[in-house]
């Protein structure tokens, strides 16, 4: 029997273009979804409003966090980022708290399966997300062996896997990588994951993960399935991403973007280029041949 399937964005003001990219992308390319959740700090709602149908859903952060953790007044944080606060974490930065919403959103939804989808990804290929992820087994994309130990981030977050999920026998590295684009997480493997490290850190998943922050979300559950025969079995590993990716800081051109989507294969049906490389929109939006914006999305 096919599992109900739906799409998932945590997202922010800050990236309110490339949010727009994303959804005239979905509706062009994208089925086989029963909803695109989009989950926003309380204060974005009404900038994202324009994006709200019968089948993309605006959730408050609010609805997933946990009522001891504040958010700080942007007048007293640096560069008026976004920072919550709680006297048993202390500070939690943006991108903990977009981990923590869709861990909560999967928790809470009712749909048996999600797509995790950020809003740097934009759809270039058509996609049907039930195919792909609603069948018996859920795929786990993962990359073998690609985190060295000396990994100044990934290498961390894999130790930080061992320990909220109470392994004794530390991961061997070089260790698998979980991290991707468009990744599909099942809900009762999660429901047992975040159950698992309850058990092992003896606190709330959300007070576990905020005292930690060095997390990765995708490691955790990919790490959590790697260690239990039951979760193998219900999960089918792929080491062929949705999407093609870019993570360097020089912006691209329009023949770097051709020769990407190019050299793409069948598989990738997304592009994820780095915000931080500064790739203008635009060039984006022509290379995937979504042409103008539609004027129901010009409010980004």
């Amino acid at each position: 029997m096919t599992k109900t399937v739906a799409l998932l964005t945590p997202s922010h003001r800050g990236d309110l273009a490339r949010f727009a990219l994303l959804c005239e992308s979905v509706d062009a390319h994208v089925r086989g979804y029963t909803h695109h959740y989009v989950i926003v700090n309380d204060d974005d709602l009404p900038a994202f409003a324009p994006f709200a149908s019968d089948r993309r859903i605006l959730l408050p952060a609010s609805r997933f966090l946990p009522s001891w953790l504040r958010l700080v007044p942007p007048a007293l944080t640096r560069n008026g980022r976004r920072v919550w606060w709680s006297f048993r974490t202390g500070p939690v930065h943006g991108w903990h708290i977009q981990q923590l919403l869709k861990i909560g959103g999967v928790l809470e939804l009712p749909e048996e399966r999600f797509c995790i989808v950020d809003s740097d990804n934009v759809f270039f290929r058509p996609f049907d997300a039930a195919a792909y992820a609603g069948g018996e087994r859920t795929p786990l994309y993962f990359e073998p062996k690609a985190i060295r130990e000396d990994a100044p981030l990934h290498g961390v977050w894999t130790r930080n896997c061992d320990m909220l999920l109470g392994f004794r026998e530390a991961t061997e590295f070089p260790a698998d990588d979980y991290i991707g684009n468009v990744i599909a997480w099942d809900k009762q493997t999660l429901i047992a994951m975040t159950r698992r490290i309850e058990t092992a850190t003896r606190k709330s998943w959300r007070h576990a993960l905020c005292r930690t922050r060095a997390f990765s979300e995708y490691l955790l559950y990919g790490n959590f399935v790697r260690r239990s025969a039951q979760q193998l079995a219900a999960h089918e590993k792929v080491t062929q991403s949705l999407a093609c990716a870019y993570w360097d800081a020089a912006p691209l051109d329009a023949a770097d973007l051709k020769a990407m989507l190019d050299a793409a294969p069948a598989r990738e049906v997304a592009i994820c280029v780095a915000s931080f490389s500064n790739t203008p929109l635009a060039m984006i939006r022509s290379a995937v041949g979504l042409g103008e914006a539609p004027e129901h999305l010009r409010a980004a």
